[in-house]
């Protein structure tokens, strides 16, 4: 016959072996385990193994890895009175476990959330012209305010980005016209500092020609050098009367 006495102890061992086992833990090198005794915080754990005191001890654990979310689109006015439709993606990881765990319910879904209310915001403090050509600094001006809200939950903001920006197509057709205007504009005005100084060169050019004697004379000479290599022309020139007042002097002498 069994002795009950063996039995219970029995019992016994193969429960505080379960427990001794069931106190084991082992945290990946990413994670963070937040230890509450009685209700109160003891220890942060890992990474690697631990123990826990069994029946006492509860632990919690945060993963310190970079999560990255896309925010959902959306819809707000600019400060200059237009609709947009914006999304953006958001880089976000814990640095302090405990924090993490004592003063928000869910850290991860605080951080949206805060984002989310953070790019309306920003969104609604810039032009459409400062959203189009300046988008880094909207980028900044949310990383800004997020890592102020962050930072009391335990949590870095890396990064934020607006990935999308959606305009009304009437809005998208006056952007349209206005970029062909400026483009047209910056051909009328190197068209027309192209003419000025072709128009100052000509201008040097005569001044030149005026004063050095001769210059006239030897500028024809070149052009009738020039015409003359079509061979399929006939050219009449007419000799000036500078140069037959200059043969006429040379013979006298």
């Amino acid at each position: 016959m069994t002795n009950p006495v063996n039995i219970i102890a029995t019992v016994l061992a193969l429960v505080v072996l379960a427990l001794i086992i069931r106190s084991f833990r082992i945290n990946q090198e990413y994670q963070r385990g937040v230890v509450f005794r009685l209700g109160r915080i003891a220890a942060t754990k890992g990474p690697g193994w631990f123990w826990l005191i069994p029946l006492i001890d509860r632990v919690y654990k945060v993963d310190l890895r970079t999560i990255t979310y896309a925010l959902a689109t959306q819809e707000t006015v600019t400060r200059d009175g237009v609709a947009v439709r914006v999304n953006a993606v958001l880089w976000f990881r814990a640095v302090d476990p405990i924090k993490v765990l004592t003063t928000v319910v869910d850290w991860r879904s605080a951080v949206i959330q805060a984002a989310e209310t953070g790019m309306r915001d920003a969104i609604g403090q810039s032009d459409l012209d400062q959203m189009l050509k300046e988008r880094t600094t909207i980028n900044t001006r949310l990383l800004e305010l997020l890592a102020r809200t962050c930072e009391q939950w335990g949590v870095v903001v890396d990064a934020v980005e607006i990935k999308d920006l959606d305009i009304p197509e009437q809005m998208q057709r006056a952007i349209a016209r206005e970029a062909e205007a400026i483009r047209e504009k910056r051909a009328r005005i190197i068209k027309a500092e192209g003419e000025q100084d072709a128009a100052k060169t000509l201008a040097d050019a005569a001044r030149i020609i005026g004063d050095v004697p001769g210059a006239l004379e030897l500028r024809r000479l070149q052009t009738l050098t020039e015409i003359g290599v079509e061979h399929n022309s006939t050219i009449i020139a007419m000799f000036p009367t500078e140069l037959l007042e200059a043969a006429k002097k040379l013979s006298k002498n």
